[in-house]
């Protein structure tokens, strides 16, 4: 379907514009916090807009008929889906190259639209910053500063409908599946 375009942005004006929007979006985001957890949500990095070497801008074009259309009559959303499968990809693959990325989701989508001439009908969908870094954490940034810790994955498995949850079972499921993979790797 490829619905996904990339904008590079490099222009240092486009990206002050850009520095512009998420600082008062991010004014905004602040005011939904109070005492500890503001000043801890003021103190995270959540953008390199002006720092960050490149950034790019993933967008969705819903109208693009790649694809002959083929799953979007009954999940109109899977060309959003395939553009975020796009970005993880990307994601990785800087990933693998060592280039570190930070999507920047705390931005007014229509500014944004408006800054990078993307046309009305076309959806930005991630706003990311790349760039070499020094080393890659073994955990997350916001779980090391405190914001959020992550959810263990056997307690978000359901077995067969929503709500058949087992955490022995998933424990169980997620072993065999890290030895399947240690296997595979090692032999």
């Amino acid at each position: 379907m490829q619905p996904w375009d990339f904008i590079v942005i490099r222009d240092a004006a486009i990206r002050r514009a850009v520095q512009s929007n998420f600082d008062q979006a991010n004014r905004q985001a602040a005011m939904a916090y109070a005492d500890q957890r503001r000043a801890l949500y003021d103190g995270l990095k959540l953008a390199a807009i002006l720092d960050a070497p490149v950034n790019l801008c993933i967008t969705c074009d819903q109208e693009r008929q790649r694809g002959g259309g083929l799953g979007r009559q009954s999940i109109p959303a899977t060309a959003v889906y395939s553009t975020v499968c796009a970005v993880q990809n990307l994601w990785l693959a800087a990933r693998a190259e060592g280039l570190g990325a930070g999507w920047v989701s705390i931005l007014d989508l229509e500014n944004l639209r408006g800054v990078l001439g993307i046309p009305e009908h076309v959806i930005p969908v991630a706003y990311l910053c790349l760039g070499y870094v020094s080393e890659f954490d073994a955990r997350p940034e916001l779980e090391q500063r405190g914001w959020e810790s992550r959810e263990a994955l056997n307690n978000l498995i359901h077995f067969d409908r929503w709500g058949e949850q087992d955490p022995l079972r998933a424990s169980a499921l997620l072993d065999s599946v890290s030895k399947s993979t240690s296997k595979s790797t090692n032999g």
